[in-house]
């Protein structure tokens, strides 16, 4: 596959369905956040302090009703459980989305923490597809503080080592480590105007007249 496409939770449920309709024929995999559901299990964990391990996996689990429910409006679309499945669904024509728990549970890479989101693990399966990766989200791009915030100045191209201690929150916190770990690149853009994601990936199309921001991690 040429891309993995993380959809974020912000997105759910119209513009995330919308997107991946029109992802369709663009040899991407889709990777869905947890949105709102990983949000209540963040805001229950502040008041109630559930494990580590707790956290991590029904955050995960999020991910899959999402991946789930955006599958079932999407006729182009097939659920995958792992990345023989992705392949095997892109070459029969459709777009592949990932239910990441069950590969996961077999292959994860990562430490139990709020730090590693959907980001992060899009970012590792583009690394172990080789493919690029977008992170798409409700936003332009990565700015100097929150966007709404008076003096926020938007950041068209940064290094991954600047954002290791970066105050910035459109992204988790581990996604810059892995950009450098894996020596890869990733682009951040907004999924409320699908053609811009389509300018991204479809190398017939040469229109980038808009915002949006690449983090260099080679």
């Amino acid at each position: 596959m040429k891309q993995v496409v993380k959809i974020g939770g912000s997105l759910f449920p119209n513009y995330a369905i919308d997107l991946a309709k029109k992802l369709e024929n663009t040899n991407s995999l889709i990777v869905l956040g947890g949105g709102e559901f990983a949000n209540l299990i963040r805001k229950y964990d502040s008041e109630i302090n559930f494990s580590q391990e707790t956290n991590h996996w029904t955050a995960i689990d999020c991910m899959d009703i999402i991946a789930k429910l955006v599958n079932d409006k999407v006729e182009s679309t097939k659920l995958a459980y792992s990345i023989d499945d992705a392949i095997a669904i892109s070459n029969e024509g459709f777009t592949p989305i990932f239910v990441v728990s069950k590969f996961l549970r077999e292959d994860d890479p990562f430490e139990c923490s709020w730090d590693v989101t959907s980001d992060s693990i899009a970012a590792y399966i583009s690394h172990r597809l080789n493919a690029n990766l977008l992170i798409v989200t409700n936003v332009n791009g990565i700015y100097t503080q929150e966007p709404k915030e008076s003096g926020s100045t938007f950041i068209s191209k940064i290094d991954a080592k600047t954002m290791l201690n970066f105050p910035e929150s459109s992204i988790d916190v581990m996604l810059p480590t892995l950009l450098l770990k894996f020596g890869t690149n990733c682009y951040v853009v907004n999924g409320k105007y699908p053609e811009r994601v389509l300018s991204l990936i479809d190398d017939n199309i040469n229109d980038y007249n808009f915002d949006y921001t690449q983090i260099i991690g080679d």
